[in-house]
């Protein structure tokens, strides 16, 4: 069975569609098409059920795909057996400021005592971003904050939500609410415009920022109020709730995205040791 053909398979399958599998592989959405017609041919079973808004695996298919996986890594582990090359593998791994200041600590060394010889790039942004890059084939692994219910990421936890502002701040329950967030795009800004959206409580923006130190910054000179993680409310700051009129926040999913075109078992060991530092402290009191 062609690997290469097996490769592609893999791209759609976890990507949801040609499209999407055209931009991580670098090739042209007719050229995955033809190699997964191929692929069905040779196996003399569809492996697709194809519809005008999506793709997903029937019974051959899902019976397919983790054979196909295990095929891919057995390659890679071949290469590495007989010495690929002397260069360092490069793990390219994006997730967003706030979820890098909660998780990399419990990651980076524990993941460099085992892989001395692959050397990490961490990218920082918004999680829309960051799948993007990664679907364009310029990312490995993202940890990311999901933002759209059809992101095809894998679960990792739930991320309970506050309201948070200053400890000396105060707000009445029918006030507009002063809002210091990040820019559209956001899931947390999402969810707080929403939230206050179906309590029919006026809000308007007093402050944006990129950055987390810049919103924390802000809440705590009372500019406004944000949404955070539960485990990351500032010092200085409190959790507001329904005193100050302020409606309950679902929780945020954090999910994972991997490369289909990355299969080393490095990609492999730095995806595990991530899930287990958001699952570990997660638990944590």
């Amino acid at each position: 069975m062609n690997l290469d053909l097996l490769r592609a398979f893999v791209a759609v399958a976890e990507s949801g569609g040609f499209s999407a599998a055209a931009r991580v592989l670098n090739r042209t959405q007719s050229a995955v098409s033809l190699q997964i017609k191929r692929l069905e041919a040779q196996l003399a079973a569809p492996l697709f059920d194809r519809t005008s808004r999506q793709v997903v695996l029937n019974d051959a298919g899902g019976t397919l795909l983790p054979y196909a996986r295990r095929l891919l890594r057995l390659q890679e582990e071949a290469r590495d057996a007989i010495g690929r090359s002397g260069d360092m593998e490069v793990l390219r791994l994006g997730l967003p400021d706030e979820q890098a200041q909660a998780y990399l600590a419990d990651l980076l060394a524990p993941f460099a005592r085992t892989h001395p010889d692959v050397q990490l790039s961490i990218y920082c942004d918004r999680s829309d971003l960051l799948v993007e890059r990664l679907l364009d084939g310029l990312l490995d692994l993202v940890l990311a904050i999901r933002h759209d219910p059809a992101s095809g990421g894998e679960h990792v936890a739930n991320e309970p939500l506050v309201w948070v502002g200053a400890e000396n701040l105060t707000l009445s329950a029918r006030a507009r609410v002063p809002l210091a967030v990040h820019a559209e795009g956001c899931p947390y800004r999402a969810e707080a415009v929403s939230q206050l959206g179906r309590r029919g409580r006026r809000w308007h923006v007093t402050f944006t920022s990129q950055s987390p130190t810049g919103i924390n910054l802000a809440i705590q000179a009372g500019l406004g109020i944000t949404v955070k993680a539960a485990r990351s409310v500032p010092e200085g700051c409190r959790v507001l709730g329904e005193a100050e009129g302020l409606p309950p926040l679902a929780p945020a999913i954090a999910e994972l995205h991997r490369n289909p075109a990355t299969t080393s078992l490095a990609a492999d060991a730095l995806a595990e040791q991530l899930v287990t530092a958001v699952r570990e402290q997660r638990a944590r009191p």
